[in-house]
């Protein structure tokens, strides 16, 4: 497993609050903009949302749909959080029930930080997106291992298809105020409840610069080959 020093972890923080989006680190944004030219601003991750709300813990929530990643290293099944939520959830269910996510790569893997995939094709062809939708960061969820969020460009409210599962416990990443982008946070959605064996996997795979990614890509794409919407008595 890489570790990185902790200089280098607060550089790639100040590009995830920049960049975490449907549009990646370094692809064209949609409407709000292109992100390249977001990420020329000089904003310190160590400022920016660096409180977790609350008491860290996620608050208790009822039992929401489920979802099976199957993905080329094997299932993960990801409970969603519609009560805290809403449109995010129903974004998410939107692009699955379409098969959007099929054939879509975690393009994204820092072993340290998080997973992140929904938009690129193996080949990091991005796929066209629907409009974003607003930001529901405020909602008391903390981004704790195994927790899903929405990414996010550097405005809150231009999240589209793009989500990034927690590795670690991620408390920076919560809402802290509607100050400003920085401390908007990054809407936490759902949880991994079976598979967090296969998340680990993936964040042992070997990356390197891509494309449009100077880093991060993994080596042997980790192929989503689909998203099941699972019945409501299905359980992990």
């Amino acid at each position: 497993m890489r570790h990185r020093s902790p200089a280098l972890l607060a550089t790639f923080a100040l590009a995830l609050l920049l960049s975490l989006a449907a549009c990646g680190r370094h692809g064209n944004a949609n409407a709000s903009g292109n992100d390249d030219d977001a990420a020329s601003s000089a904003i310190n991750p160590g400022d920016a949302a660096a409180a977790s709300t609350g008491d860290g813990q996620i608050a208790t929530t009822q039992a929401g749909p489920r979802v099976d990643l199957h993905t080329n290293m094997g299932d993960i099944v990801i409970e969603l959080y519609p009560d805290k939520a809403p449109k995010t959830v129903a974004n998410f269910l939107a692009y699955a029930r379409d098969g959007f996510y099929n054939g879509t790569v975690f393009h994204r893997v820092i072993d340290d930080l998080l997973i992140q995939g929904g938009a690129y094709t193996a080949d990091l062809q991005k796929k066209p997106v629907r409009a974003p939708i607003p930001d529901e960061a405020n909602n008391g969820l903390s981004n704790q291992r195994g927790t899903v969020a929405a990414a996010r460009a550097l405005a809150p409210g231009s999240a589209t298809s793009e989500f990034f599962i927690n590795l670690v416990d991620n408390p920076r990443f919560d809402y802290v105020s509607d100050a400003d982008a920085t401390t908007a946070g990054y809407a936490v959605f759902g949880k991994v409840v079976s598979g967090m064996n296969v998340v680990d996997k993936i964040r042992a795979v070997k990356t390197h610069g891509q494309g449009k990614f100077t880093a991060d890509v993994p080596v042997t794409p980790v192929v989503i080959d689909k998203v099941e919407i699972l019945p409501p008595s299905a359980s992990p």
